[in-house]
C-alpha cells in the first residue's frame, strides 16, 4: 500500500477539494448523505478511506456519529483543517486491516475507493474488515463504477472517459490483472506554469458487480439493494456505476 500512500501526498490533498463543483456539488453530496443517514438508522457510521471529509463532514452535520479510516497522513491533515478529532475521529491505516472500533450500524466506501486496493485478496480483506466493525445486522455500502470494457476497440487497451475543455481522462486496461490506470491530463492557460499539460495517474483494480457480491458473501454479508446511483434509480445493463448495500448476517 506504500504506493497509494505516496500517491495521496500533500499536493494531492490540497488540490482534492472542489467546493460546490464536481463530486463536491450539492447534487452529488446531498443524495449520498440522505441515503447514508437513513441506512445508519440512528447508529454510528465508519467511513473507509475518509479522505478530506467530503461525505463524513456533511454526514456528521446531519446528526450521524462518524468515524474514519484513512491511509494518507496528508488527507487526514487536510480533514483536520476543517473539523476536530473529537468530532470525527480517524485512524491512520490501511482500510483492509485498520480497526476504528466495533458495533457500528453502518460502514461505507464512497466514490470507487475499494478499487484503490490493487489485489483481489486485499479487496476481500476489506469486506472482512467491514464485518469486524459492524454490529450484527449492520450494513456495508460500496459505491463503485462498472468497468467499461465494452468500450474498448478491438486491439486497443484504452478508453477516453472524459473529454472537455482543459481536461482529458483516459483509462488504460490490463484485462488479465483487472487493473486500470486513469490518466488525468489537465491543460490550458489557467495553469500556473503557463499552460503546459500536466498528467496525473491513479491505479485501480476494477471489480465486476458479481465479483463484489461474492466477496461480500465470503465475509458474511448478503446483498440487500443495488442502485445505479444514490438517487436509488434502477441498476441496469447500461449503468456505468452502482451503489450496493450489504447487510451483515446475525452470526
Amino acid at each position: 500500500m506504500s504506493n497509494q500512500r505516496e500517491l495521496w501526498d500533500r499536493e494531492a490533498a490540497q488540490s482534492y477539494d472542489t467546493p460546490g463543483e464536481g463530486m463536491f456539488s450539492p447534487g452529488v453530496i446531498g443524495p449520498t448523505v440522505e441515503v447514508l443517514t437513513q441506512l445508519a438508522a440512528g447508529g454510528p457510521a465508519v467511513e473507509f478511506a475518509i479522505g478530506t471529509g467530503r461525505i463524513a463532514i456533511p454526514l456528521a452535520d446531519a446528526g450521524v456519529a462518524v468515524s474514519g479510516i484513512e491511509l494518507s497522513h496528508a488527507m487526514i491533515a487536510r480533514l483536520r483543517e476543517k473539523v476536530e478529532e473529537g468530532r470525527i475521529p480517524v485512524v491512520q491505516g490501511d482500510m483492509a486491516e485498520a480497526l476504528a472500533g466495533t458495533g457500528f450500524s453502518l460502514a461505507f466506501l464512497a466514490f470507487n475507493t475499494i478499487a484503490n486496493l490493487l489485489t483481489q485478496d486485499d479487496q476481500v480483506r476489506c469486506f472482512q474488515n467491514a464485518a469486524r466493525h459492524l454490529a450484527p445486522g449492520g450494513r456495508f455500502v460500496v459505491e463503485l463504477w462498472v468497468p467499461q470494457l465494452r468500450s474498448l476497440p478491438p486491439g486497443h487497451g484504452a478508453t477516453v472517459e472524459i473529454s472537455e475543455p482543459g481536461y482529458l481522462l483516459i483509462d488504460t486496461y490490463d484485462v488479465v490483472q483487472q487493473h486500470v490506470i486513469s490518466h488525468h491530463v489537465r491543460f490550458g492557460p489557467e495553469l500556473s506554469d503557463g499552460g503546459a499539460a500536466r498528467i496525473g495517474r491513479t491505479p485501480h483494480r476494477y471489480v465486476w458487480p458479481a465479483e463484489l457480491d461474492l466477496m461480500a458473501r465470503l465475509a458474511g454479508f448478503v446483498r440487500e439493494s443495488r442502485w445505479a446511483d444514490w438517487d436509488r434509480s434502477p441498476f441496469t445493463d447500461q449503468s456505468r456505476s452502482h451503489v450496493t448495500v450489504y447487510r451483515l448476517g446475525a452470526d
